[in-house]
């Protein structure tokens, strides 16, 4: 058994929170129950390339208990949590490598770590883990049987490569299942996301002004919790729809460029580049935060606010640099306050979603490996939608544990639904 974890003596505290985040996901263990019984994953060498969390450590869980043989690396340099990776190793025999801070070269050894072991389904987490299967690794491509996306930016990446007829084997979009998206993106990335700056910086969202870039279902979730914490919520979109949306939903809506000068807390959700730049920094408040809860740390252009301070650049938290930048009047100076390298902040500063909304994500995970793996050889090689079947399994068991019935459609209300003969 190979691994790579930062300390293997973590395990006690890491199984604690790992049965701990287990109690808040009971619909994914029950499909551990019935896959430690059925066995549908057998025999089969899974990669998954994952935040290395707690909840996460009950989704790997779930899928040796299918019957997989599971390797696991992370999908961000900061979001492993080294005690979760320790228990993995020790109490479950599951291959991991990752270590929380691990520096850019060695989170692509820890990726190569796990394709050395020639897997035939992939599960990632933002892409990483497909494209340099599909670039460094193309060899072995024909190897895998299917793969599944957990993240919207890796499902941009994916219908890129789809686009350019590059993808080689079916990948089931997790991401885009409505019991994933609807609540996972909303509900778990707008408590997260404020969590991690909360936990970072210990500032008082209430009186302040919050600008949220990007209004997808991550963008929804970070305003309408900023604003219940009694913040000024300033949105920015590129896109008219999710614009107006923000408009319709009682937020104000500007372009970065009239808000930068604004706002208190800046927080990036757009899944793109170069969302905050110099133009911005230039205009910021002495003391403006930056997060970010975007997958990559593009969104905001930290190489151009380095660039602008000089050098002049200092840690004032665990999680918290400042930099100093020279007023545009050339009286004094101010400085600007960036979080967790501007990573998921989420991740880095906190400990990402709550178990129980993970629970319905890697439900859904599991139930799709288990699809995928049973049909790969009939699938296209494209981006599969999440079946509808499965989506509606996930909200049928959550809403079973959570104690709620819902109404039954009678014979004659399905009939009539199904009939264009009714009218008038």
């Amino acid at each position: 058994m190979h691994y790579d974890i930062a300390d293997e003596g973590l395990a006690q505290l890491g199984r604690q929170r790992i049965a701990w985040a287990d109690e808040n996901m009971p619909v994914l263990a029950s499909i551990r129950e019935r896959f430690s019984k059925e066995r549908p994953l057998e025999g089969l060498v899974m990669a998954a390339c994952l935040h290395i969390t707690t909840e996460t450590a009950n989704l790997l869980r779930t899928l040796k208990a299918g019957g997989a043989t599971v390797l696991a690396c992370a999908s961000n340099p900061l979001s492993t949590q080294d005690d979760v990776a320790a228990s993995l190793v020790v109490d479950e025999g599951i291959s991991v490598f990752a270590v929380k801070g691990e520096s850019t070269d060695l989170y692509y050894q820890h990726i190569d770590a796990v394709l050395d072991e020639h897997p035939r389904f992939t599960m990632d987490d933002g892409c990483d883990l497909v494209t340099r299967l599909h670039s460094t690794r193309s060899d072995q491509v024909e190897e895998v049987i299917a793969g599944t996306e957990e993240t919207t930016t890796g499902v941009i990446r994916l219908r890129a490569m789809e686009s350019d007829g590059a993808l080689r084997y079916p990948i089931v979009a997790v991401n885009d299942a409505m019991t994933k998206h609807l609540f996972d993106n909303r509900y778990g990335t707008g408590q997260s996301t404020l969590d991690g700056i909360i936990r970072a910086t210990n500032i008082l969202f209430a009186g302040k002004k919050v600008v949220v870039a990007g209004y997808g279902y991550c963008g929804k979730g970070v305003a309408s919790r900023a604003r219940g914490l009694g913040a000024a919520v300033i949105v920015c979109e590129v896109d008219p729809l999710r614009a107006l949306e923000a408009v319709m939903d009682g937020f104000i809506v500007k372009p970065m460029i009239e808000a930068a000068a604004e706002g208190d807390i800046f927080i990036t959700v757009t899944g793109d580049r170069d969302v905050l730049t110099t133009e911005h920094f230039a205009v910021m408040k002495n003391n403006a935060i930056l997060a970010n809860s975007g997958h990559f740390d593009v969104e905001i252009d930290l190489a151009s606010l380095a660039k602008m301070a000089e050098g002049r650049r200092h840690q004032v938290r665990p999680m918290v640099e400042a930099f100093e930048l020279e007023n545009e009047n050339g009286q004094g100076s101010r400085q600007i306050l960036v979080i967790a390298e501007g990573r998921l902040v989420n991740l880095a500063a906190a400990e990402g979603h709550p178990a129980a909304v993970m629970d319905m994500s890697f439900a859904n995970q599991a139930l799709a490996a288990e699809w995928a793996v049973a049909n790969g050889d009939r699938l296209d090689k494209r981006v599969h939608d999440m079946p509808r079947d499965l989506d509606a399994e996930v909200a049928r068991l959550k809403l079973a544990t959570m104690g709620v019935n819902i109404d039954v459609l009678t014979p004659a209300q399905e009939e009539y639904l199904s009939s264009w003969t009714s009218g008038t």
